[in-house]
């Protein structure tokens, strides 16, 4: 594990919140830089700030204060200095971010596992799943309302639409958070990496019943999965197509 991935696991490793798909890391490492960067500064501004007020305190030997206007070369330095160290962390975060931004947003892996649809309404989600073809918009298309099941370590992209009004589509254990607009097909992509129940969420004030707009994802075994593929699989889905020619030997 390499350094930038081994501190994308920080949130994991103190418990804050779990890793379950390929890039969570990624942007998990992007916002522990910036809670150090800003976290550093902050520090060193209360510091200087705290040591300032100590040394010019009021002493009770009459003197006046000085007015400073900062244009004194060794007051210069204290505005000049500062400001380039923080356009230098600026870039590195800058840097990191293009990285993350094209890796999960820009880079769309090809040949997916399979392919959903989201559509979110007020105040549910429509979840359109592929089913034994892998392929969507067919007839053994599975359907479920504010429940997602995938299978763990396969590649997905998904869809995402709205019919009403502004919807965010968020699974914070796998650092999805995406807007929903209405007459858009948004697409993306993750790809699970932990088993498991995790939570569906809306991100977005969408109306009166928007606290009610949740669900579950269920992440399963490659068995599991299967088994429930073929138990929501509608009754006149033709059956998935196999090879069929006889053996030579």
């Amino acid at each position: 594990m390499g350094f930038f991935e081994s501190w994308g696991h920080f949130f994991d490793r103190i418990g804050l919140i779990r890793i379950g798909s390929t890039y969570a890391a990624d942007i998990d490492f992007l916002i522990f830089l910036v809670l150090v960067v800003v976290g550093v500064w902050f520090l060193a501004a209360e510091l200087i700030f705290v040591y300032f007020i100590m040394k010019f305190r009021e002493k009770g030997d009459g003197r006046r204060a000085d007015y400073i206007d900062g244009k004194n070369k060794r007051h210069k330095r204290w505005i000049t200095y500062p400001h380039l160290a923080v356009l230098v962390f600026d870039v590195l975060i800058i840097v990191v971010s293009f990285n993350v931004w094209h890796r999960v947003k820009m880079d769309l892996p090809e040949n997916p596992d399979c392919v959903i649809r989201v559509t979110g309404q007020q105040w549910a989600w429509i979840i359109q799943h592929c089913g034994a073809d892998g392929e969507l918009d067919t007839a053994d298309d599975i359907y479920t309302v504010d429940e997602l099941h995938v299978e763990n370590e396969k590649l997905y992209h998904f869809r995402l639409e709205a019919t009403d009004v502004l919807h965010s589509f968020s699974v914070p254990v796998w650092r999805i958070k995406q807007d929903a607009i209405p007459g858009r097909s948004i697409t993306g992509w993750f790809q699970p990496t932990v088993t498991g129940q995790f939570d569906l969420q809306c991100a977005e004030i969408c109306g009166f019943g928007h606290t009610v707009m949740q669900g579950q994802v269920f992440v399963e075994s490659a068995e599991e999965h299967a088994a429930w593929v073929e138990a929501n699989t509608p009754v006149e889905a033709p059956a998935p197509a196999t090879d069929n020619t006889p053996s030579s030997g």
